[in-house]
């Protein structure tokens, strides 16, 4: 069992647009802090941990090396700096379906036996088809970035629980998996309208997103 409510309710979401190198931009912040050391949280996103709580990857985890997540996203990494006086962080390129977006992770320690992990999406405006961004808002990226705290809490022991990758997929269609997907698309539809979307059309956007993610009805 996983207490969905505990995971969702330790997770701080937001959205802004900005213009970042000339283009109007949109940016999605996740973020959870953990009861480990930022050393721990750290090598959790080595290339061997990565696969146990997220996506197996391939590549080469260096600044100007290419990665791959199986049947996902891959990339350049653009920036790494590991542990250092408190904090750490990687900066790197998501590609996916022929668009490309950046993905920033930031840890801060918080005590030695806490750490915050913020995770920022950038994508610019021009390049997400208007019809997808009207159908499904920041709820597309961000309800999977939302699975993927999910398991690094499981990982690192902030929550009770366990969903191996392996059985993600069966987990999600569970009713405890819908509930989750259900909860994160809904907490997606209030950053929308917090960022300026009129509220009926987050919420019809929080819809298609759950069903996206589980393939039920909206009023399933």
């Amino acid at each position: 069992m996983v207490d969905v409510q505990a995971q969702i309710d330790a997770v701080t979401r937001a959205m802004r647009t900005e213009q970042i190198d000339g283009a109007r931009s949109y940016v999605q912040v996740i973020a959870q802090d953990y009861p480990v050391g930022i050393d721990e949280v750290w090598n959790a996103t080595t290339t061997e941990r990565i696969a146990r709580w997220f996506l197996p990857v391939t590549g080469d985890l260096h600044v100007g090396g290419r990665y791959q997540l199986t049947g996902n996203a891959g990339g350049e990494v653009l920036s790494c700096a590991p542990p250092s006086g408190g904090t750490a962080g990687f900066r790197a390129t998501w590609e996916f379906g022929g668009s490309i977006s950046w993905i920033t992770v930031r840890l801060t320690s918080l005590a030695p036996d806490r750490t915050r992990l913020e995770l920022e999406h950038t994508s610019r405006v021009d390049d997400i088809p208007v019809e997808m961004w009207q159908t499904y808002g920041p709820g597309a990226t961000g309800v999977g970035w939302d699975h993927g705290l999910l398991g690094l809490a499981l990982h690192l022991g902030a929550l009770e629980g366990q969903v191996s990758p392996a059985a993600a997929q069966e987990w999600s269609l569970s009713p405890e998996g819908t509930a989750f997907a259900r909860a994160a698309a809904d907490r997606w539809s209030d950053v929308h309208v917090a960022a300026g979307a009129d509220r009926e059309q987050a919420a019809h956007a929080a819809d298609a997103t759950f069903g996206f993610y589980t393939g039920h009805a909206p009023d399933a």
